[in-house]
């Protein structure tokens, strides 16, 4: 396949969980603390909302800068997006990133309330109602050759698991336990029917397990 359907520098911890519960707009992770969780993440050169100077470098950089290496396309799940569930409350809300998303490609939003896109910077958000495979076409065909990188949440990478859409995956596994919440797996053994396995441990902590088909 020329168009790979990727998932990268997803984070989970070592229970399995890529958030935590309660989800709300001033904690996007729930009772999670993303500044455990992505601890190794922010402190590398390439971590894409970095806005002091520096940064390590070594193996988990290597991960973040590959974050955008020949993404044309990002499909993410509604609460990746915004916390709400239902009819979007607020017309307004334009995502957690700020003028300046860090896609810089076409997003599209899964959600069964459609709403109008919109432009920050050079990243434009469409909101889609439609099956996984349908959208996987949609954000293709937006790619213009180039692989779509299937940002989560965890429920939203299982759907395109089941519907054996996913080619890649990179899941970086922190030492933290969350307890409850958007599950991505028990075992990352759930995966090897379908896909081969290398695990990579890092200096900083985390596991970065490296996912490709069988």
């Amino acid at each position: 396949m020329d168009q790979l359907l990727r998932v990268m520098n997803f984070n989970v911890s070592r229970d399995g969980f890529g958030a935590g519960e309660h989800q709300t707009l001033e904690r996007p992770f729930g009772h999670a603390d993303p500044g455990t969780m992505f601890a190794w993440a922010g402190a590398t050169a390439s971590w894409p909302n970095r806005t002091d100077p520096g940064g390590s470098r070594g193996l988990d950089d290597y991960f973040t800068r590959d974050f955008t290496n020949n993404i044309g396309a990002e499909i993410m799940g509604r609460n990746k997006f915004a916390p709400q569930r239902g009819p979007w409350p607020d017309p307004e809300w334009q995502g957690w990133w700020g003028d300046e998303p860090p896609f810089h490609t076409p997003v599209f939003v899964m959600t069964h309330h459609p709403r109008p896109s919109f432009t920050l910077s050079d990243t434009t958000f469409h909101f889609v109602d439609a099956d996984p495979a349908s959208v996987l076409a949609q954000a293709r065909e937006a790619a213009r050759g180039k692989d779509v990188r299937l940002g989560g949440g965890a429920t939203t990478i299982r759907e395109f698991l089941d519907a054996d859409l996913v080619d890649t995956l990179h899941v970086a596994v922190s030492d933290v336990e969350i307890g409850a919440g958007s599950r991505l797996w028990e075992s990352p053994e759930e995966l090897l029917d379908r896909f081969h396995l290398e695990v990579v441990p890092s200096p900083s902590g985390v596991a970065h397990h490296l996912f490709w088909r069988r």
